[in-house]
């Protein structure tokens, strides 16, 4: 998804003229206390199950980030494994708004979560990590269905977001979702300026790919 160190510089490109009434657009929160993620364990986990991110959560979600992009190592992408997380003061922002869910082992500790931009009108997946113990479980894909349900009660019309064309368990992988690429007028101001936003803090634009999911009965009516 989202490379992380882009992530706040990219939501300032976000216009914020399109929430939904009643939304709490507030950027500014308290401090976030000192605090040490907890290490993720390994053991069995019998359980899996999806809620909305609490305050407590937040320590480790950067960890769990780290550990999720550690797979882009193993296809010599470097430069995006060492990029830092985000702190856990900017997710208390999605967190504040109601726009983060975590999914939640037994023992309620998180092993994956997903934060959610309001971009044009849609739910915009800012950025989703599972952690590698539990992938091929299917967390990503219900933390992307929680988000859908959502923005359907919402009646927000699509989730869309920005990815690595190529890379498997990025445009791939939510091709399988249901996602689909957008192409020329396809792709919204909101998007194009993300798309912008990426390229200057150093992504190829030729790797990167935005991508819609209709979220209502019938067709997806996309910009021509």
């Amino acid at each position: 998804m989202a490379i992380k160190k882009f992530s706040r510089q990219i939501a300032s490109h976000i216009r914020r003229d399109r929430f939904p009434a009643g939304f709490d657009q507030r950027d500014g929160l308290g401090q976030v206390g000192v605090v040490v993620s907890p290490l993720m364990r390994t053991t069995e986990i019998k359980e899996l199950r999806i809620r909305l991110a609490q305050w407590d959560d937040l320590a480790s979600l950067p960890a769990l980030q780290l550990a999720a992009g550690e797979a882009f190592r193993d296809i010599g992408m470097t430069d995006v494994a060492d990029n830092p997380p985000q702190a856990a003061e900017e997710l208390a922002v999605y967190q504040r708004a109601g726009r983060a869910w975590v999914g939640v082992d037994s023992a309620d500790t998180p092993m994956g979560f997903v934060v959610v931009d309001l971009l044009d009108g849609c739910a915009h997946v800012e950025q989703v990590s599972v952690h590698p113990t539990v992938r091929g479980r299917g967390l990503g894909r219900r933390l992307i269905d929680r988000v859908a349900s959502w923005a359907a009660g919402m009646g927000l019309p699509a989730l869309t977001l920005s990815t690595f064309r190529t890379v498997p368990w990025n445009a791939p992988y939510y091709r399988r979702l249901g996602f689909r690429e957008l192409e020329g007028g396809q792709i919204t101001p909101g998007l194009r300026s993300v798309l912008e936003a990426e390229a200057t803090f150093g992504l190829d634009p030729s790797t990167r790919v935005c991508m819609r999911r209709s979220v209502r009965q019938g067709p997806d009516v996309l910009p021509d």
